[in-house]
């Protein structure tokens, strides 16, 4: 077993192109599926970097593809098949179009296109793509109810403006906290140095933001992170690939040591949608051209099953 690909040829794996070999799904007025999984590659990137994760969609599907002959086998992280029926209830919605230089056409894709998998009453679960992709993802909730909003994450995101930007990958959560729909925000992961200022995080905390950093989830496990969560309220996680410690994930623009560990944040999802309801899940921040033999991208690939077999 050299590679991924004679893995997944010792197991009858045949060409591949979705996640884990899923139905496609083209036409998103016609999805009948209770979980469809969507690209992002781009929303609203700096200039300074441009579209520095458009590639990671890709990446992340082709980590597991050794394994899509197998998923009615069964799946040691829910302990039990990823489809617990038997019933394949997922479906893979390709990557929507971008254009580095139309960042309000990226957002109203990626909007429009979560709204409509909404609709159809199925948990959108979003790959990207940069930084700012939540911000789309998150209005799309509108008029859908109160929303609370996970965050995992080395930063806060909490900056009004970045090079002129408002929308870009580091107002994420200060855009959230003026969604009307968005009443509880909960920030997991913070450490070392990022975009934001003393006036940012007095911005979050006044806000009523509950964060809980990178050190008291090892000190201290993860019951607190899941105890803030809104019993029965609905709650998407987004997850920023740096929010795992860089060992795990190394393919991200912020690298910053003492990041959550694969268990933790797996921990942290199953604690959610057995407390709550998951109504969503993003990942973001995923740079293929800075992982290590496509390790990171099976990390990401094995977060979204998780999250397929507790949605599906």
């Amino acid at each position: 077993m050299k590679d991924a690909s004679n893995l997944g040829a010792m197991f009858g794996v045949e060409n591949v192109d979705t996640f884990l070999g899923l139905p496609a799904c083209q036409d998103l007025d016609g999805l009948q599926a209770r979980v469809a999984i969507l690209g992002a590659p781009c929303a609203s990137p700096y200039k300074s970097v441009g579209a520095y994760c458009a590639g990671a969609p890709s990446a992340i599907r082709e980590a597991i593809v050794g394994w899509s002959a197998n998923i009615q086998h069964v799946d040691f992280d829910l302990d039990r098949p990823l489809f617990a029926d038997g019933q394949v209830s997922a479906v893979d919605c390709g990557d929507l179009d971008y254009d580095e230089n139309d960042a309000p056409g990226n957002r109203a894709r990626i909007r429009n296109s979560v709204s409509k998998i909404l609709n159809a009453g199925a948990l959108p679960i979003v790959l990207g793509g940069d930084d700012s992709i939540p911000i789309p993802v998150f209005e799309a909730f509108a008029g859908r109810g109160d929303l609370s909003v996970l965050q995992i994450d080395a930063h806060i995101d909490w900056r009004d403006e970045v090079q002129g930007e408002r929308w870009g990958l580091s107002s994420t959560m200060r855009r959230a906290s003026e969604m009307a729909h968005v009443t509880n925000i909960i920030q997991v992961g913070k450490r070392g140095i990022g975009s934001a200022r003393a006036a940012d995080y007095q911005a979050a905390l006044d806000w009523g933001v509950r964060f809980f950093s990178a050190r008291e989830v090892y000190r201290d496990g993860i019951a607190g992170v899941v105890d803030a969560v809104p019993p029965d309220g609905n709650v998407i996680i987004s997850l920023d690939c740096d929010g795992l410690d860089p060992s795990i994930i190394p393919g991200v623009i912020g690298r910053a040591p003492g990041g959550l560990g694969y268990w933790q944040t797996v921990e942290i999802i199953h604690g959610v949608a057995a407390k709550a309801n998951l109504v969503g899940f993003n990942i973001v921040e995923f740079m293929p051209e800075r992982d290590v033999d496509a390790l990171g991208a099976l990390v990401c690939a094995r977060i979204v099953s998780n999250v397929i077999g507790l949605g599906a």
